[in-house]
């Protein structure tokens, strides 16, 4: 495994439609054992195969300690409700604001095994899997603010995470 350079945006990677994943062999799997290590090293509680120049279908999120979400060719399936929540991104470092998510998503997905899986998530979860799933589609999440005027400058403490930013204050990846 390896840590992987985090791209930026301005990087035209983080504005593609990523590519649906055809197979899931050991260049899969070396692929998320990379993302998972430059996930926790940022650190962050979830990262798109495009955050790192891959323009692949592949996510991973960690909402919960020791719980590491694969998700392959993930699709949103259902949305209930609405809220606003503070949010940042490793690929728009040291800015967080607030962006409008659905309470609770359902995500349908492949697993590092190919296997069908679905995930329910409201809360963390719920925001990451939103915020992942939007870098797989080339979107990020300043696009879902009304004016870059929103965005906040992070406070020291908030900018040592980033796509979960401290995730005590600010969630997303």
């Amino acid at each position: 495994m390896a840590i992987r350079p985090i791209v930026v945006l301005g990087n035209p990677v983080l504005r593609q439609r990523a590519r649906k994943v055809s197979r899931i062999d050991q260049s899969i799997a070396t692929l998320v054992g990379d993302m998972i290590e430059t996930m926790r090293d940022a650190p962050g509680v979830g990262l798109a195969a495009p955050q790192i120049g891959v323009p692949l279908q592949v996510a991973v999120i960690e909402a919960e300690p020791e719980t590491v979400h694969v998700i392959i060719n993930p699709e949103i399936v259902k949305r209930d409700g609405e809220h606003v929540l503070d949010e940042g991104c490793l690929s728009v470092p040291g800015y967080w604001a607030q962006v409008t998510r659905a309470e609770r998503v359902v995500v349908k997905a492949r697993d590092l095994k190919g296997k069908e899986i679905r995930i329910s998530g409201d809360g963390l979860l719920g925001q990451a899997l939103q915020h992942e799933i939007d870098h797989l589609n080339g979107t990020v999440y300043v696009d879902r603010l009304d004016s870059l005027d929103d965005l906040r400058r992070a406070s020291r403490s908030r900018a040592k995470g980033g796509d979960g930013d401290d995730a005590s204050d600010t969630a997303a990846e």
